[in-house]
């Protein structure tokens, strides 16, 4: 083989060996190629689960915002209509004892009219009392009426066990009281044991008159005495109007007990 020969071989020795590497090469770009499109795929894989993941947060978080807005809400219109319902009840509670104050005001009112009309009913029996010894001397009545004055002024002397005293009367009644005056003061002194007192009939002041259809809304006396101690401290009313007072304010729970139950 000559030199020519030699040459040649080597040279096809180098173009394979050239060949052969210029493949080698292509195989390594194709394969880096890939790995690159792979690795690229990868983090697009990455960025897309990443993104997905934090898109997925965010509704679950706007969600969980959202369910407590409405919940609040909720509470909000239950208090509002809590309160609202309260205060109708309240309102109707108001209402309903208003009303039921008013009836029991009206029935209050039509008891003290009942009791009333029972004390100006028992008043003119009073008056009626006083009033029938002016028509006849002689009758029964004048007789009971002079002997409940001495009762009354009886009743006096003994509340104000004084030596002396002045008498105050209407001046319709002034000859039943001086005819009763002694008999009176003897009753007091044997039931006291004391000497009979002085009484004094005061002749410049009496007690007003009866009530009349002229003078109803005037001062009025039904009959009776007042007697008091002469430096005036103490006083002893003992009329038919004042006793008749005295009666109704003792019975007037058993009146209303026996009228109302």
């Amino acid at each position: 083989m000559n030199d020519a020969d030699v040459s040649k071989q080597i040279q096809q020795m180098v173009r394979f060996i050239r060949q052969e590497a210029e493949e080698k090469a292509n195989e390594i770009s194709v394969s880096a190629e890939e790995v690159s499109s792979f690795r690229h795929f990868l983090l697009f894989r990455f960025k897309f689960m990443l993104l997905n993941g934090i898109v997925l947060f965010l509704l679950q978080e706007f969600n969980i915002e959202k369910l407590q807005l409405v919940e609040a809400d909720k509470k909000k219109i239950r208090q509002e209509y809590e309160r609202k319902e309260r205060q109708v009840e309240i309102r109707k509670k108001i209402e309903y004892s208003m009303q039921l104050n008013a009836s029991r005001i009206k029935v209050l009112q039509a008891q003290d009219d009942v009791i009333s009309s029972m004390k100006e009913a028992a008043s003119k029996e009073l008056l009626n009392v006083s009033h029938h010894h002016h028509l006849n001397l002689l009758s029964h009545h004048h007789h009971e009426y002079r002997n409940l004055l001495k009762d009354l002024i009886v009743q006096c002397l003994l509340r104000l066990k004084e030596p002396s005293v002045l008498l105050r009367c209407r001046k319709d009644d002034l000859h039943l009281v001086e005819h009763e005056l002694d008999s009176a003061a003897q009753e007091y002194a044997e039931k006291a044991n004391v000497d009979p007192p002085e009484i004094i009939v005061d002749n410049q002041v009496y007690l007003p008159p009866g009530p009349t259809h002229h003078n109803s809304h005037d001062l009025y006396c039904s009959g009776g005495v007042v007697l008091a101690s002469r430096d005036g401290k103490i006083v002893c009313e003992n009329t038919l109007d004042a006793r008749l007072d005295v009666v109704f304010r003792k019975k007037l729970p058993e009146i209303r007990r026996q009228l109302f139950g």
